[in-house]
């Protein structure tokens, strides 16, 4: 029974949250007269030590004990005797566990946004200094329309903005404090919920005791939060893979971001791409595991709820360690542009193109100028040539409308360079949207 139930191993983790819980709780209880004030400030001073023990010399392990919140009471009487028993005045440990763990996540939630506006950050950078760099852009693996590699980074920052603010909104959300709600109906002394909530950050108490104590939707929110912002990191992480891959050669790895074979000395692996794009599995599962433990428990509080940290705990380590190797790696890996660019101009990449000036400058309806475009595409298939190889004789002999196709933005470089629309991939644009992105992320920080 002991092995089962003790949750200390893990929840030790909560020791500076419950610590500043109990902390506020004292305070309030000696504002409101429920304690005298000597006491209040031997609680107080006794937790304080205990702080400063577990930061010099760590949280030490006592099954015995059960959890963080007994450990820290024990630990407590030990200095101060007696007293230390009314700290658990007008509380619970249902109410002070949710309020521990509510604000360890929210922690962890500034913590993740600080490394995903560092990430966001490297790809800003990057992105303007490639701004001009010629990239083919896929749709279905294949290659579909030229773009540049500042766009395509560009791309990898919106998405990770995105996971910015779903992490905003899960703690806006959360930002609610429990304490106050004792087991699940209340407290019969006449407490100060506002005056706990303000002194711990919360925007105010929680609104019904029940679903404070029996809440771990935050929980949950932080976990959907953190495995979009993996899935993302594992998409990223799918691209240099096949960057790297001698296929594609878009990527040189950095030795420091990359392992060697056991076997064949001419390998350079990308093995923290893959690592990031494994750990989006294990976060997934984590989150899936979370939602399947809390859906069929009735309220308020059931002992299954002790496995709601594990989950959160570990995803937020392989989140962490994800986005730091992301930063990482993408602030020193090396692109070969002339790769990228032969790539691009492969597969008549620049056929919308023409297409697309047969529409405006011939007056066609686009279906019609597809039409034509696959035409000479294939006339240039069977040559053995690009689009912007055929002559203006060639394109006449096709069909008259094609006079004058040469015009066209037919190269790799006109093609992008046309794509000015807002969001294109035109490197004016691009340098547009990194000194948005750029402003909007000071705000943010700010």
């Amino acid at each position: 029974m002991q092995a089962i139930n003790a949750s200390i191993p893990f929840d030790k983790r909560l020791w500076r949250h419950d610590i500043a819980g109990s902390i506020a709780h004292a305070r309030m209880l000696g504002e409101t007269g429920i304690l005298p004030a000597s006491d209040v400030e031997a609680i107080v001073g006794g937790l304080a030590d205990i702080a400063a023990d577990y930061e010099a010399n760590g949280v030490p392990e006592d099954p015995a004990l059960e959890d963080i919140h007994m450990a820290i009471e024990a630990h407590l009487a030990e200095r101060i005797g007696p007293t230390a028993g009314r700290l658990h005045t007008a509380r619970s440990r249902n109410d002070q566990v949710a309020t521990s763990f509510r604000l360890w996540v929210r922690d962890a939630i500034d913590g993740h946004g600080a490394a995903i506006v560092a990430l966001v950050q490297v790809l800003l950078d990057r992105a303007e200094a490639e701004a001009g760099t010629i990239l083919p852009g896929f749709t279905h693996l294949q290659v579909a329309q030229p773009v540049t590699l500042g766009h395509h980074l560009l791309a990898w920052a919106e998405m990770l903005v995105r996971d910015l603010s779903r992490f905003e909104d899960a703690r806006d959300r959360m930002n609610r404090c429990p304490l106050g709600s004792a087991a699940l109906a209340g407290t019969p002394f006449p407490i100060d919920r506002e005056m706990t909530a303000a002194l711990l950050g919360f925007d105010g108490p929680t609104a019904n005791s029940l679903d404070s104590v029996s809440d771990r939707d935050f929980a949950i929110d932080y976990l959907c939060a953190a495995a979009q912002c993996a899935l993302h990191l594992s998409r990223m992480a799918e691209e240099i893979v096949l960057w790297a891959s001698q296929p594609f050669g878009f990527v040189m790895l950095p030795d420091q971001w990359s392992t060697g074979s056991s076997i064949m000395p001419q390998k350079k692996n990308p093995d923290a791409a893959e690592l990031v794009r494994g750990h989006s599995g294990r976060i997934l599962g984590l989150m899936t595991g979370l939602m399947v433990t809390m859906k069929g428990l009735p309220l308020a509080y059931s002992k299954d709820m002790q496995d709601d940290k594990e989950p959160v705990f570990e995803a937020h380590d392989l989140l962490e360690l994800s986005l730091a190797a992301m930063a990482g790696m993408m602030a020193e890996i090396g692109f070969v542009p002339e790769r990228m660019r032969a790539a691009a101009a492969s597969g008549f990449s620049t056929a919308t193109d023409l297409a697309d000036w047969l529409v405006v400058h011939g007056g066609l309806p686009f279906r019609e100028a597809h039409h034509l475009t696959g035409r000479a595409v294939r006339l240039a298939e069977a040559r053995g040539i690009g689009l912007a190889d055929l002559s203006d004789e060639d394109f006449v002999a096709l069909d008259p409308r094609l006079a004058g196709a040469r015009a066209a933005p037919l190269s790799v470089e006109a093609s992008v360079a046309s794509r000015t629309s807002v969001g294109g991939t035109a490197p004016g644009r691009v340098r547009e949207a990194v000194g948005e992105l750029r402003g909007l992320l000071a705000g943010d920080t700010q």
